[in-house]
Parts: structure tokens; C-alpha cells; sequence
């Protein structure tokens, strides 16, 4: 759900998920979104829509919606790392991870806003390796006593940094985005999974992420594929469940509690018959 100041407060949101029997909720971010409007909105939409001007910060509505409930993963969905700073995101990330008891779901991707990166000085065309640079750099600060990272964008000397995150190594690290090579070489190189939007192609592509990430000596049955954005039927959630898949992430409206309520009424319907 895009989180914003005229949407359902997330508190109440939290509380209400957790007690229809559902697992988790994610948010998105922007920090800002310029007026310059020169990057077509990514729905395909003539006009961005207004949710991607009002998001709350990720961390402090995740924050507030852990401190509320006990069993609910939480997750950003996703997280824009290139226009972070990766210490101070990494002791973010640890910070919630140990405060809610380890509940948190670190979701990244690599950003489509050409003008919101440029006012955070981010090089579009590197983005990629930027992500790839600062996540690793977080891990390390996550997993090592004395962490420390020397690459082309990121250069930290050995420093310490706690708390360390409640999962170990860390939380899931999980990429956002279309399936491709490109994509599917940084899950194999520095992610624990993949969050796809939408279910489209997921038949032909898991074999082929699942096949590289054996390839290069890892488990492909610890990878966590998290479809996102989807509209729940049951014929679509039992296809994912015969693809191996235990979590979907439904669309939720950026809208007030008398509209988002009786809609998590309906979608609690799918969860005994769709995650078994």
C-alpha cells in the first residue's frame, strides 16, 4: 500500500492485518517527487498519480505498525537505495529488525525517477551498480563485527555498527523488478529472492532464476519469490502455490479505512485456501 498522510493510519492498518490472520505489509518509497515531470509515471498512466507525492517515510510507518503488532513481517516495497546513504540505511534496517523481533523484510530496487535521483546526486544509468555497491556494503555492517567496503560508489574504511539485525546474516534482501538477465544476475549475486510485479511469465522465468542461482552454488529452494500488486482470485493463487510460492503481496488503494477495511475482509478469505 502507498502510505500517506490521507490514507488509513498505518497503526490501524497494522492492527487490522495482523488480526485477519494476514502475514505481512509493505510500503513503498519516494523521498520527493520533483515538478519537472520529465520521467514518463511508470503505470503508464498520462498523469503520476498523487499517492507517489504523499509516501510516508518506509521506516518510521514500518516502525510504528511493528511497535503495534507481534506477528506481522514488514517490509519496504521498495526501497530506493540508490538515493541512500547505506550506513546510515544499514543501521536502520538493523534497528528494525531487532525492535520488532525480527520482522523485517528488506525489499530494494533500483528506481525508475531520473529526476528524483538527480536531485540526490545518483548517476541514472549506474544505478544499478550503485544498489549493488551500497547493498553489499550494508551487509556488511549487518553480518561483521568490523565491517568495511571498497568499491567504485561506496568506500568504507573498517568501522562498527550496532545492533546487528535479529536475522543472521541479515534480513531477506529481496529485488524488485521485471524478470531478465540482468535482474536475475544481482539475486544470484547479493539477494535472497525476488519480488516480480504481477504473476505474468512467472511459469518460464523461476525455472531459469532457480537454474542460475544453483549454477552458482547456492540453494535455489532458500530463494523467497514475493509476486507483488496482485488482485486476489483463487486460481491465481493456487497457480502460485504450484509454483512453489507461500506469500503474494495483494494491492491495497491509497484510501481511508472505510474503503481499505472491508476489502482486507474479503482478501482474509484467501489466506487458509491460498497459503497452506
Amino acid at each position: 500500500m502507498f502510505a500517506t498522510d490521507q490514507s488509513i493510519d498505518v497503526v490501524e492498518l497494522a492492527r487490522a492485518l495482523e488480526e485477519r490472520g494476514l502475514t505481512s505489509f509493505y510500503v513503498p518509497e519516494h523521498t520527493h517527487i520533483p515538478t519537472s515531470r520529465d520521467t514518463p509515471p511508470p503505470t503508464g498512466d498520462a498523469e503520476l498519480r498523487e499517492e507517489y507525492l504523499r509516501t510516508l517515510d518506509p521506516f518510521v510507518a514500518l516502525t510504528a505498525a511493528a511497535a503495534v503488532t507481534e506477528r506481522l513481517r514488514i517490509g519496504t516495497g521498495i526501497c530506493l537505495v540508490a538515493q541512500r546513504d547505506p550506513i546510515v540505511t544499514a543501521k536502520e534496517v538493523a534497528s528494525l529488525d531487532h525492535l520488532s523481533g525480527g520482522r523485517f523484510v528488506f525489499g530494494v530496487g533500483f528506481g525508475w525517477n531520473r529526476d528524483e535521483m538527480a536531485h540526490h546526486g545518483v548517476d541514472y544509468p549506474a544505478r544499478r551498480e550503485i544498489v549493488r555497491e551500497k547493498v553489499l556494503a550494508m551487509q556488511s555492517f549487518w553480518r561483521d563485527d568490523e565491517a568495511s567496503f571498497a568499491g567504485e560508489h561506496v568506500k568504507i574504511a573498517p568501522s562498527w555498527s550496532w545492533p546487528k539485525p535479529v536475522q543472521q546474516p541479515w534480513p531477506p534482501v529481496l529485488i524488485g523488478g521485471a524478470a531478465g538477465p540482468k535482474l536475475f544476475a544481482h539475486i544470484v549475486d547479493y539477494a535472497d529472492g525476488w519480488i516480480p510485479i504481477g504473476g505474468a511469465g512467472l511459469g518460464t522465468a523461476l525455472p531459469e532464476l532457480r537454474r542460475l542461482v544453483e549454477e552458482a552454488g547456492r540453494d535455489p529452494d532458500a530463494l523467497r519469490i514475493v509476486p507483488f500488486g496482485t488482485i486476489p482470485e483463487r486460481g491465481k493463487l493456487d497457480y502460485y502455490a504450484s509454483l512453489g510460492i507461500d506469500e503474494v503481496v495483494v494491492r491495497l488503494p491509497t484510501a481511508t479505512r472505510d474503503r481499505v477495511l472491508p476489502l482486507l475482509d474479503e482478501y482474509s478469505e484467501f489466506v487458509d485456501h491460498a497459503l497452506p
